[in-house]
């Protein structure tokens, strides 16, 4: 019989990379989790870890079974789900995403939950990056809003049911003075020459960058910011020009316009749960006013 506990430090050292990552996710010491995967393959009798360089790798037999773990995790979501059914949301509803998503989107969608549903609270955690997949990982939230990028989980993993939220147009923020500012299109390229703000971290950088890119140069970059409205006082300072997400609500007031671009630069937000928590009562209930409030979000 396997133990489910060491089973899920397998897929702990999968997930993190490490087993001392592994370890630190799951509040064990190295050896701790380190004991408990080589009594997992003592029970298994096969080997689930060899060496690679100083660290080590999963065998064939660990990812082997690591599909059947994932697998399991599913159905774990479905047993918990059957044994709690209930017609109307319950309990705490746990949702995370990027500063813009909390803002316009997870913030109004727990105000009307809260309204609608006496038995439900939403507690929200702001992120950045994947983190919100170590957290969905980690059991410490139910839905996400993420970022599509390269650096997330493939859409087939089995670990995670990610679908399609919303394309968000990136617009070109420029001071209300600049020469482009009386522009209703713009092509991205009539401002390669221009000096220019970025991100400091992906995946809003990666998105800026390939949007460029596609245009046919590579920004002169001038500054960096963590925060949109940084981003844009920066621009009503003329320090630069910028791309911003429509999605993200600045300062009012500021002196600055923004251009709709040619070529529809975009990055696309995606609804992210574990693999079988997408029918949880609470969950569904936010998927729906999430869907409801879209169409306005990025008018």
């Amino acid at each position: 019989m396997i133990d489910l506990r060491r089973l899920h430090v397998l897929r702990a050292v999968a997930h993190y990379g490490t087993v001392t990552a592994a370890a630190n996710a799951l509040h064990f010491t190295t050896s701790a989790a380190s004991q408990q995967i080589r009594q997992l393959a003592r029970d298994l009798d096969v080997d689930l870890l060899e060496p690679q360089g100083r660290g080590v790798r999963l065998t064939p037999a660990a990812e082997s079974l690591l599909a059947h773990a994932d697998a399991i995790q599913a159905r774990w979501e479905q047993a918990e789900l059957d044994l709690r059914s209930e017609n109307a949301p319950a309990g705490p509803l746990r949702v995370s995403g990027p500063a813009t998503a909390v803002s316009v989107l997870l913030a109004p969608v727990a105000a009307r939950l809260q309204q609608r549903y006496a038995r439900l609270s939403v507690r929200i955690q702001e992120v950045t990056g994947t983190e919100s997949f170590d957290l969905l990982f980690e059991g410490e939230t139910d839905l996400s809003v993420v970022e599509a990028s390269p650096h997330n989980p493939p859409l087939g993993d089995a670990r995670f049911d990610q679908q399609p939220l919303l394309d968000d147009p990136f617009d070109l923020v420029v001071h209300e003075d600049h020469a482009l500012a009386g522009r209703e299109l713009i092509g991205l390229s009539d401002a390669a020459h221009e000096n220019w703000i970025a991100p400091i971290a992906d995946p809003c950088r990666t998105h800026v960058m390939s949007a460029c890119g596609e245009a046919g140069f590579s920004p002169g970059i001038v500054h960096h910011a963590l925060d949109w409205n940084v981003t844009a006082h920066l621009v009503a300072n003329r320090l630069g020009i910028a791309l911003i997400p429509r999605l993200a609500q600045l300062t009012p007031h500021l002196p600055i316009t923004r251009v709709r671009c040619t070529g529809n630069p975009h990055r696309m937000l995606l609804t992210c749960t574990r693999r079988g928590g997408r029918e949880r009562p609470a969950v569904a209930a936010a998927l729906d006013e999430l869907r409801e409030l879209v169409p306005t979000a990025v008018a």
